[in-house]
C-alpha cells in the first residue's frame, strides 16, 4: 500500500515523470469510468438484468407459441372428428349419451 500511495507525490517521480504520470491519469479516468457504470441510472447493472429479463420473455414467448400450436392441433381435431369430440365432452365435461352409466369421484 505503501507504494501506491507513493504514486500521488510528484516529488519522488523523479526520471520516470512519464511513467508515473500515465499511471496517475489511468488510475483517475478507470474510477471514473467504473463510477459512471455504476452509479449512473442506465448502468451496467441494468443492462444485464434486462438481458436476463429479455432472456426469461423469449423462453416464455416460445412455450406460448408450443402452446398455441397444440391448441390449434386440438381445435382442429375437434372440428374435424365426431370421435375426438364426443371423447373430449365426456373427459372435461362429464357427458353422457342417453343411457350411459355415470359415477362421480370426490
Amino acid at each position: 500500500m505503501g507504494k501506491f500511495k507513493d504514486i500521488w507525490n510528484r516529488e519522488k517521480d523523479g526520471n520516470r515523470v512519464e511513467q508515473r504520470s500515465f499511471l496517475r491519469f489511468a488510475i483517475v479516468i478507470t474510477t471514473i469510468f467504473l463510477l459512471f457504470l455504476f452509479v449512473k441510472k442506465d448502468n451496467v447493472v441494468r443492462w444485464i438484468q434486462a438481458g436476463f429479463t429479455l432472456n426469461r420473455q423469449e423462453r416464455r414467448i416460445e412455450e406460448l407459441k408450443q402452446d398455441n400450436e397444440r391448441l390449434d392441433e386440438q381445435i382442429r381435431l375437434l372440428s374435424t372428428s365426431r370421435d375426438t369430440l364426443e371423447k373430449f365432452a365426456r373427459e372435461e365435461f362429464g357427458f353422457a349419451e342417453p343411457g350411459d352409466d355415470v359415477y362421480i369421484e370426490e
